[in-house]
């Protein structure tokens, strides 16, 4: 059967299931945690970070220093509306996969792969970021190309090689299920029916809700000591001392100053160089270039950089001990950010570094995954062939 008649065949029995399950889905009028609903009815995120006026990016991060901006102010139903949609495998061309196929709750909003897997099991050319903290970040996607979340959400959407879908079919796919046109209706009840700008507003909503602040190290942060080991407050010290100059990149408290940085990491062997940020910019300079990841939950993401080339954090904490431009093809030109040098790291604090990266993990707000989306289809996907499973089940009787 072809993916056309495949798709067209999962729209139908899509629309079967919800107009059997469109009284199901209610969306929630309570902020997620960490998030105060002002009179307005729009959620603001509160955190120990707003008592402290030192800004992120001056010095190498002290324990104490403010956030970045951040975007909130979206309604409680607008982000659960973008909850259903981030699991929904409707949002993809042939049903098969939804934006939680690539950025699982249960892998630190990755997919433990190198390279992320797209429709029809295409590998597609990096890997996917982690989505925690998204609500402070200025620059999307590994070579920073997006600058807003309603920018980014565009991008899996349509591309090819990942949901592969267009604006027309998935703004069709909305429009024809009920549940959809009931639960747009109740974020967005100025509207008088689903357009694109709410798919994306719904969606930024939800990735700006997933918070991850309250790890060991913050509270080690704010003041509480005993958070930390001897070993861990060692691996701290090293990652902000002169001599590692972890922290000038990877900037607390987000860890991570949002730039572009060439570092020189190598591609898995075999596979042809990655330019990065120059193809997006058209910048030489950014040759290689990728935008500083955030260390948040970083124990959690494996493996490690663009394109999954480190499989541990020892391996990864490793390459930049290994010498100024020691992984950088023969014949290629980069021009390596100033902080890549040789820092001349002995093993015990390489291994102190990956102690203090482990304190990093806070899942404590991951969002509740549900059990059923609007269009009958499996939450989360991991098969990558739910379009011939769900068909199957339909012909078996065995869906709800």
């Amino acid at each position: 059967m072809s993916l056309c008649r495949v798709s067209a065949t999962l729209l139908m029995l899509v629309a079967a299931i919800a107009s059997r399950a469109d009284d199901a889905f209610v969306l929630s009028d309570l902020c997620p945690p960490s998030f105060e609903r002002l009179e307005s009815g729009a959620c603001h995120l509160v955190t120990l970070y707003d008592q402290y006026d030192s800004l992120q990016g001056h010095g190498v991060g002290g324990t104490q220093t403010a956030l970045p901006a951040r975007r909130d102010g979206f309604s409680a139903r607008q982000i659960d509306l973008g909850r259903y949609l981030f699991f929904d495998p409707l949002l993809s061309a042939d049903g098969t996969l939804s934006c939680a196929s690539c950025h699982d709750p249960d892998k630190g909003f990755g997919d433990g792969l190198g390279h992320s897997i797209g429709i029809a099991g295409t590998e597609t050319r990096r890997g996917a970021p982690t989505l925690w903290n998204s609500a402070f970040l200025r620059r999307l996607f590994w070579d920073g190309r997006a600058s807003s979340l309603e920018e980014q959400a565009q991008g899996p959407l349509y591309a090819a090689d990942e949901m592969g879908n267009t604006p027309q079919a998935l703004l069709a796919s909305l429009r024809g299920n009920a549940v959809y046109g009931d639960l747009f209706a109740q974020a967005f009840p100025e509207s008088e029916r689903i357009e694109l700008p709410m798919v994306y507003t719904a969606l930024a909503a939800f990735e700006a809700s997933l918070i991850s602040l309250n790890s060991r190290y913050d509270r080690y942060a704010h003041g509480y000591h005993d958070a930390l080991n001897e070993e861990e407050v060692a691996g701290l010290n090293v990652f902000r001392s002169f001599v590692a100059r972890c922290a000038e990149c990877h900037t607390p408290p987000l860890f991570t100053n949002q730039q572009i940085a060439v570092i020189g990491s190598p591609e898995p062997e075999g596979l042809p160089m990655d330019v990065g940020a120059e193809e997006s910019s058209g910048a030489a300079k950014l040759r290689g270039g990728f935008k500083v990841p955030t260390l948040r939950n970083i124990a959690t993401t494996a493996p490690y950089m663009h394109s999954g080339r480190f499989e541990t954090l020892r391996d990864a904490v490793t390459f930049y001990n290994g010498g100024r431009g020691h992984a950088v093809p023969p014949g290629v030109e980069m021009q390596l950010h100033w902080h890549i040098w040789d820092p001349k790291l002995a093993d015990h604090e390489l291994d102190l570094l990956v102690a203090f990266l482990g304190t990093l993990t806070d899942e404590s707000f991951k969002p509740v995954i549900p059990q059923r989306v609007p269009s009958g289809l499996t939450p989360i996907n991991h098969s990558k062939n739910n379009a011939g499973q769900f068909v199957a089940a339909q012909q078996a009787g065995d869906t709800p």
